[in-house]
């Protein structure tokens, strides 16, 4: 896949580097020379430029961009002019870095889907979440066993647990469902919020805008997110 990461501090320059190492494609922006120049040989294109200034934003490749990612942490302003102009620019997935619940509250009225909170949220979790499709969240318990978050596969979407056969078919253990629900922001935004279902049992329906909660070894859940 092909990302577009804007800020190259701490996180983005982690971002970006994790992303590429996964196989990806990653152009690295920044407005400092100094963090270009660090980051050029490890990641696939690095780039010096003003991502708030749309006549040399316009030179990007978004149309070819499957994500964009604005990193940008230490300026709060920067991180929303730059979110409005990649919102104006690119027709695919965006996902920008909140420093703070107010400025949380800014994105989600500009309609981002996507928050990240960098203080919570490590970079190598989100370049898993961003390389494996399907994956919303993963939670390393050891070197070898995780609890990951999956998006129902649209080929399992009205199957009972019992049906899909997690435990015979993949080795893997569903701990839970989480499903979309409808909230309001102060602003009168809709936006989803997820709400946790408790123990599943044998017949729980799997629905299309579930998020399983399976526990596994991490070979056995990547291996169930590319056949699904």
């Amino acid at each position: 896949m092909k990302y577009i990461v804007i800020g190259l501090g701490n996180f983005g320059l982690s971002l970006a580097e994790k992303l590429t190492k996964f196989g990806n494609e990653v152009i690295g922006i920044d407005n400092s020379m100094s963090k270009v120049e660090a980051v050029k040989e490890r990641i696939s294109h690095a780039i010096c430029m003003d991502a708030t200034d749309e006549y040399t934003m316009n030179g990007l490749p978004f149309k070819d961009t499957d994500v964009v990612i604005i990193a940008i942490g230490e300026d709060t302003g920067a991180n929303i002019m730059a979110t409005a102009m990649v919102k104006k620019l690119h027709p695919n997935r965006i996902i920008s870095r909140a420093i703070s619940g107010i400025h949380e509250t800014i994105l989600e009225a500009m309609d981002v889907q996507t928050i990240i909170h960098p203080e919570e949220e490590t970079a190598e979790r989100w370049a898993k979440k961003l390389s494996l499709k399907g994956m919303v969240e993963s939670f390393e318990l050891s070197i070898n066993y995780s609890i990951a978050e999956i998006a129902i596969p649209d080929k399992l979407v009205g199957k009972t647990i019992e049906e899909v056969g997690f435990r015979n078919n993949y080795n893997l253990v569903c701990v839970t469902i989480i499903k979309k629900m409808a909230d309001k922001n102060i602003f009168g935004k809709v936006k989803r919020v997820n709400r946790i279902q408790g123990v599943v049992t044998t017949d729980t329906v799997l629905e299309s805008a579930d998020i399983l909660v399976i526990y596994g070894e991490n070979e056995d859940i990547k291996k169930f997110i590319k056949e699904h």
